[in-house]
């Protein structure tokens, strides 16, 4: 491993293997990791139980202390803070992979009509079936989701993939899935209605040790899928003549991608429900912060993602206990706001220049 200048004139670090590692973003990527686990820390300590550090190192070396504080920290605090980065980071690489592939810097899976397929594939069976184990509903998440999925390929059509028609396709079918929403959530049981309104805005509340742990199939299961779909999200950026002629098979590697994508974040939705606007927030903001392509560019955005949460998670707790904000509603006060500002600031530098 040796530090070096890439051929744009990036200080890169170049491994044995002959894979370059941008200094710029390798020390992002170490800033948001330390500003998770710092956030994390100072989250633990924050809720309706008072707590101080000191009684988070207790927790951890083992000593003795009460049962209601115990709990606080470790069944409640620890994994809702889990959930929220691997949810964040799942949901954020699913849209940043969705740009790269319909070459559109506004796809996400909500605009796209993927996390509303996967919304009301889980709300039919929640409403339909209510005595169905919880086990089912990320597997009616996946169902939805690829249904739209294959739904938006014939409609759009093989020959017709360009960005912006993709990306009405989607609008169109999102909006005539929010109606079929609108209606269950309007004829439902009260109680099921209540909850499922709860859902819909994006909430943490139900994270346990259970569900991290099943959600934390799909988070390792992400982390080997960035290495390889980077690598053909490189080719594909360019366009799908010219991965065609770097000998790239489009008509395989889209439909996979596609498929990774969906699963992503029908796991993400059933998991936390809808996180609206973070699959196009987290990517821009990641580069605007340190541009990047390929891998890093994936790593960097699903980074971003989970700084967003873990920080909308902080801002839920700073209200009255009786008040529950809602996750989904915290991502847009501190993403939206930030979206802006940087939008802002690459617009006046391309001005400049």
């Amino acid at each position: 491993m040796r530090l070096t200048k890439g051929l744009h004139g990036y200080a890169v670090l170049r491994l044995g293997s002959g894979l370059e590692i941008r200094l710029h973003n390798l020390l992002t990527a170490i800033a948001m990791a330390l500003l998770v686990v710092i956030g994390g820390v100072v989250l633990l300590t924050m809720g309706s139980t008072d707590s101080t550090f000191s009684d988070l190192v207790d927790l951890l070396r083992g000593s003795a202390m009460s049962e209601d504080l115990s709990f606080a920290i470790a069944d409640v605090r620890m994994p809702r803070i889990l959930m929220g980065f691997m949810a964040g980071w799942c949901v954020a690489l699913t849209g940043a992979m969705l740009q790269s592939l319909a070459q559109n810097p506004l796809a996400d899976p909500g605009l796209l009509g993927l996390s509303q397929g996967s919304l009301v594939a889980i709300m039919l069976v929640l409403v339909l079936f209510p005595g169905l184990p919880l086990i089912y509903t990320p597997l009616a998440g996946f169902v939805g989701g690829l249904a739209v999925a294959v739904l938006l390929m014939v409609l759009v059509g093989r020959h017709h993939s360009g960005g912006l028609g993709i990306l009405l396709m989607g609008i169109a079918v999102e909006t005539t899935l929010s109606s079929v929403t609108s209606v269950l959530i309007l004829y439902a049981p009260p109680e099921q209605s209540h909850a499922i309104a709860s859902w819909l805005a994006g909430s943490l509340f139900h994270s346990d040790w259970p569900a991290v742990g099943g959600f934390s199939v799909w988070f390792f299961f992400s982390i080997p899928a960035v290495l390889v779909v980077g690598r053909k999200l490189r080719s594909l950026d360019l366009g799908d003549h010219m991965a065609l002629a770097l000998g790239e098979p489009v008509h395989v590697t889209k439909p996979i991608i596609l498929i990774i994508a969906v699963l992503l974040s029908a796991a993400a939705t059933a998991a936390v429900g809808p996180l609206v606007f973070l699959g196009v927030m987290a990517p821009h903001l990641a580069g605007f912060i340190s541009p990047a392509k390929g891998r890093a560019r994936l790593l960097l955005s699903a980074m971003m993602g989970g700084v967003l949460v873990v920080a909308a998670d902080g801002l839920t707790r700073l209200g009255p206990d009786q008040v529950a904000l809602p996750t989904g509603l915290a991502i847009m006060m501190i993403g939206a706001p930030l979206f802006i500002i940087s939008l802002r600031i690459r617009t006046m530098r391309q001005a400049r220049s």
